[in-house]
């Protein structure tokens, strides 16, 4: 089975929405695909969970999020509410999901 994970890292909206058509698409077709919110994606997490954005929701019902980045979510002062919304807020890099843990397990690791 192929791996790909995506790590996003861009705050823009269209961009993520790309991201999350394709995680459900490769999902459909049978590959195991993971989404890491980085950077400053961290900051949508709270428009999407509260527009009731249906990629999202989607990705998240099927578990395609993997993490969401404890320091960058400090950093712009979201992690209290990404605490709350059901996906691991992951840090073990310094604060950061770890890439390392990924490539170990055989992903693709894409960034956008």
């Amino acid at each position: 089975m192929e791996k790909v994970v995506f790590f996003a890292f861009k705050g823009d909206l269209l961009c993520l929405n790309h991201i999350l058509i394709n995680a459900l698409d490769m999902n459909s077709k049978e590959l195991d695909v993971r989404i890491v919110m980085e950077g400053e994606a961290v900051k949508l997490i709270k428009e999407l969970e509260e527009s009731g954005n249906e990629l999202y929701q989607q990705t998240k019902d099927k578990g395609l999020i993997d993490s969401i980045c404890k320091a960058c979510s400090a950093k712009f002062g979201v992690l209290e509410y990404n605490e709350t919304v059901g996906i691991p807020v992951s840090g073990e890099a310094k604060g950061h999901p770890p890439m390392a843990k990924y490539v170990k397990e055989g992903y693709q690791i894409v960034t956008l």
